[in-house]
C-alpha cells in the first residue's frame, strides 16, 4: 500500500525544503521501506532548462534526461534512487498538457477551468507511474501563500480526500526566528503560516521548524496548541554545518518517528540502520589529510548555481578522506590577465577544475586557466564546456590555430567546436534544426561512451563502456583528432558510432582529462564519481600525500 508524505514550506523561502525531503526519505529508506522522491514547482516555465542558475541554481538533469529543479539532485544524494522525468512537474508543464487537450478536443466541449481540469492535471501526476512503492514524497515548491501555487494546494488537498486522509502525511517546515534582545525563539510567524496553510484546507500534520536551538517546552506546547498538532508533532530542524548530518539529526529529533506513528506503523517498522550516515561523518571529522582545487568557473557568485559539482568535491573527499578545499575563481576576473599573472593567481592550488556553463561571457579566462595547468603539469579536469575549452586552447597553442573557436560564440573563426545537428539515441536518429526552440533540445541524459584501451578514462572507469548524463548542444570537431593525437592530445572516449567525442586526454601529462558529459550528476557520498575520486588523487599527488 502506497503512502504519500507532502513537505510544504511556510513563513520564508530557502527553508531547505529539498534537504528536508531527501533526509525524510532516507530516513524511511533506513527502516527498509521502498521510497519515491518528486518535486511539484508552481512556476510557469516548462522546466527549468532554460534559467539563468542565477535565477534558480543548476539544472539538474535525470538519467533519462529531464531537466529539473536542483532539488532532484538532493533527493538522490541521499536515497540513492534515480529520479525519472514522472518525478517532477511545474505549473507551466500543467497549463502546457491542459490547454493540449483542450485543442485536441479531449474535454468533449467542457468550459476548462482551474477546477477540476488544471487540479485534475496535478492530480494525475501524483498517482502517475508508481510501482508499489511503500512511500511517495512531494516536495511542493513554493512558499504557502504564493499565488502561483494555490492549486498545487489544492490538489494535494483534493487528493488527500479521495485516497484517505488517514494516508497522507502534511509535513510543514517553518522558521522559528530567534530575537537575540528578547532572548526567545518567536512562535508568531509558524502560528500564522500554519493559519495559512489552513485557509488552503490542509491541516499540519507534522511542524518541521527551522531553528539555531532546540525549542524548549514551552513553546513546543504553544505551537502545538495554536497550530493544533500534538507537542511531539512539533520537530526542531536544527541548523547543522554539513547537510550530511541531517538525517541523524531529524532521526534524534524524532522525525521519522512521528511520520510513522501518522500511518499507523511505528510498532512494527523496523528500526533504522543509519550505519553509512555514521560512517561518512565519522569520515568527514577525522579528514587525514587537505587538497586545494580551484574551480574556474562562470556562475561563482551563487552556490547553488554548481550545487552537484560542489557535493561531487565533498564526495571525492570523503572516498580518499582528504578535505577539499575548493575555491571558486570567476574566469571572467582572469580574461585581462597576463599568463604570469595567471599562473601567479593559481598555483597555490593543487589542481584545477573547469565547469559546464552557456554562453560567451568568462570563456577565455577558462582557456588560459587550462593553459596554465597544461603547461605546468598541473591536474585538471574539464567538464562539459570544459572539454570544449581544452579543445580550444589545444588547437590554438599545439596546433598553431590562433582563432579556433567555438560556433557557440562566433562565425569569425576557424571551428573547432560546433552545433550539434544528428545525433543517437537509444537507436533513434535526433535531429535538432538550426532555428527552433531553446528549452529541451540538447542531448540530454544518459548515454553511453566507448572509452579507448588502456586509456586513463578506461583506468578510471574499470570498464570499456561508461554511461553518464549529457546536456549539451555543441561538440568537438572529431576531424581534428588525428592532427592533435600526434601532439599527445587524444580522444580517449567516443559515442558508439565513433561520431561523438566524449573524452579527451593527454597521456604524457600528470593528470589531464575531460569528458563531454557531467559526472557530478550521479555522484554520492556513498559512491563517489570515479573521475572525481581519481581527480582528488591526482590532487594529493601533487600534494605530495601519496
Amino acid at each position: 500500500m502506497t503512502r504519500y508524505v507532502f513537505i510544504l514550506g511556510g513563513v520564508v523561502s530557502s527553508l531547505g525544503k529539498g534537504i528536508a525531503s531527501a533526509a525524510i526519505g532516507s530516513l524511511l529508506q533506513a527502516r527498509g521501506y521502498k521510497v519515491r522522491m518528486r518535486k511539484m514547482d508552481p512556476y510557469l516555465n516548462i522546466d527549468p532548462g532554460t534559467m539563468s542558475p542565477y535565477q534558480h541554481g543548476e539544472v539538474f538533469v535525470t538519467e533519462d534526461g529531464a531537466e529539473t529543479d536542483l532539488d532532484l539532485g538532493h533527493y538522490e544524494r541521499f536515497v540513492g534512487v534515480s529520479c525519472r522525468k514522472t518525478d517532477s512537474i511545474s505549473g507551466g508543464r500543467i497549463y502546457y498538457n491542459v490547454l493540449t487537450k483542450e485543442r485536441k478536443g479531449e474535454y468533449l466541449g467542457a468550459t476548462v477551468q482551474m477546477i477540476p481540469h488544471v487540479t485534475d492535471e496535478l492530480k494525475l501526476f501524483i498517482k502517475s507511474d508508481l510501482k508499489e512503492e511503500d512511500f511517495v514524497l512531494y516536495e511542493v515548491g513554493g512558499t504557502v501563500g504564493d499565488i502561483e501555487g494555490t492549486l498545487l494546494l489544492e490538489a494535494i488537498r483534493q487528493f488527500s480526500n479521495e485516497v484517505g486522509r488517514e494516508n497522507c502525511c502534511f509535513v510543514y517546515l517553518t522558521l522559528l526566528p530567534y530575537i537575540e534582545t528578547a532572548g526567545e525563539l518567536k512562535t508568531k510567524p509558524t502560528q500564522q503560516a500554519v493559519k495559512k496553510l489552513l485557509e488552503s484546507g490542509i491541516q499540519a500534520d507534522i511542524l518541521l521548524c527551522r531553528s539555531k536551538m532546540d525549542i524548549p517546552a514551552e513553546e513546543r506546547r504553544k505551537l502545538g496548541l495554536f497550530c493544533n498538532v500534538s507537542k511531539e508533532d512539533v520537530v526542531a530542524a536544527l541548523d547543522v554545518d554539513n547537510i550530511y548530518k541531517i538525517p541523524l539529526s531529524y532521526h534524534e529529533q524524532g522525525l521519522d518517528t512521528q511520520v510513522l506513528k501518522h500511518f499507523g506503523l511505528y510498532e512494527t517498522a523496523p528500526e533504522p540502520d543509519l550505519t553509512k550516515w555514521h560512517e561518512i561523518l565519522n569520515v568527514m571529522g577525522n579528514f587525514e589529510h587537505h587538497v586545494n582545487v580551484a574551480v574556474v568557473g562562470k556562475y561563482c557568485g551563487l552556490p547553488d548555481a554548481y550545487k552537484s559539482l560542489r557535493e561531487a568535491l565533498v564526495h571525492a573527499g570523503i572516498s580518499n578522506k582528504t578535505k577539499v578545499n575548493m575555491d571558486w575563481i570567476d574566469s571572467e576576473s582572469l580574461e585581462g590577465m597576463t599568463n604570469q599573472n595567471v599562473a601567479n593567481q593559481l598555483k597555490p592550488y593543487h589542481a584545477v577544475l573547469v565547469p559546464g556553463g552557456f554562453g560567451i561571457r568568462g570563456i577565455e579566462g577558462k582557456i588560459k586557466a587550462i593553459t596554465y595547468a597544461r603547461e605546468n603539469n598541473v591536474p585538471f579536469f574539464g567538464i562539459c564546456l570544459g572539454m570544449q575549452m581544452a579543445v580550444i586552447e589545444a588547437c590554438r597553442n599545439l596546433l598553431g590555430i590562433s582563432n579556433a573557436h567555438s560556433t557557440e560564440f562566433t562565425s569569425d573563426c576557424t571551428p573547432v567546436i560546433t552545433r550539434m545537428k544528428v545525433w543517437e539515441k537509444n537507436g533513434q536518429k535526433m535531429i535538432r534544426p538550426e532555428e527552433g526552440d531553446m528549452g529541451g533540445t540538447m542531448r540530454l541524459g544518459a548515454y553511453p561512451a566507448v572509452l579507448k584501451q588502456n586509456s586513463l578514462a578506461e583506468k578510471i572507469y574499470q570498464s570499456s563502456i561508461i554511461y553518464e548524463r549529457h546536456r549539451h548542444r555543441y561538440e568537438m570537431d572529431i576531424s581534428y583528432e588525428q592532427k592533435l593525437a600526434e601532439k599527445g592530445f587524444i580522444i580517449s572516449g567516443k559515442s558508439p558510432d565513433g561520431l561523438l567525442p566524449e573524452v579527451i586526454e593527454i597521456p604524457a601529462h600528470p593528470f589531464f582529462i575531460a569528458g563531454q558529459f557531467h559526472p557530478e550528476f550521479k555522484s554520492k557520498p556513498f559512491a563517489c564519481s570515479p573521475l572525481f575520486k581519481a581527480f582528488i588523487q591526482a590532487a594529493m599527488k601533487q600534494a605530495e600525500l601519496l
